[in-house]
């Protein structure tokens, strides 16, 4: 199971979870969200972050231009879309060599069917709960609901996943194509600040289990 931690931009901060070895690291450039980064990332040091993290930034129905300039003054490997992006956006950025993350709001009403329309131009999927903004609402959704799920893209599982529910998580993914967590809110101090230990609990549960399952 991967870790994806999203929503970082103080640079200690940045360099104390980069120390953790998640797999990803995200680094929100949409305006309207409280962990926006504005002109706080240090451009050298985030281009310095070892490859083995793959940095993604997170987008929201921001122009292919936009995204593909940020892409490259922060040497990001992925794009993540958060908004209502249609495939043929996708592609055009995958077109340039940037690996593309497509984030869909999960609910009940959820036409997982559509999902076919985006796989061809997209490496993962990201589900993430529904609620007033495009992402970071702190609530997990119905994961049963991913049942429905009847896709073999590998996605990221986000929205309200915290210490509490990680075993569930950990449970789940032995029977769906969970590739890995993206978390956010519920391991923060403040907007854009990580809770450093929280994530040190966090990786310790996701990689001993790792262990555990390669030896059992």
């Amino acid at each position: 199971m991967k870790i994806k931690v999203c929503g970082l931009r103080q640079q200690e901060n940045i360099e104390k979870v980069v120390a953790l070895q998640p797999n990803f690291i995200g680094f929100i450039f949409y305006e309207k969200s409280p962990r926006f980064v504005g002109d706080m990332l240090n451009e050298e040091y985030i281009k310095s972050i070892p490859q083995g993290i793959k940095k993604v930034g997170v987008f929201v129905n921001a122009s292919p231009g936009h995204i593909l300039n940020t892409v490259k003054k922060y040497d990001l490997q992925y794009a993540q879309l958060h908004g209502n992006e249609m495939p043929d956006i996708c592609r055009s950025i995958r077109q340039k060599g940037v690996s593309v993350i497509k984030a869909f709001s999960i609910n009940e009403q959820f036409n997982f069917a559509m999902l076919n329309n985006y796989k061809s131009f997209c490496d993962l999927f990201l589900f993430d709960t529904a609620g007033e903004n495009p992402g970071g609402n702190g609530k997990a959704f119905d994961w049963q609901l991913l049942k429905r799920y009847d896709n073999e893209k590998p996605f990221l599982l986000s929205g309200g996943i915290g210490l509490d529910n990680i075993e569930e998580i950990i449970t789940l993914s032995k029977t769906l194509p969970i590739y890995g967590i993206d978390v956010n809110s519920k391991f923060e101090i403040e907007p854009g600040l990580k809770d450093v230990a929280k994530l040190e609990e966090l990786f310790s549960q996701v990689r001993v289990k790792k262990q555990e399952e390669a030896e059992a």
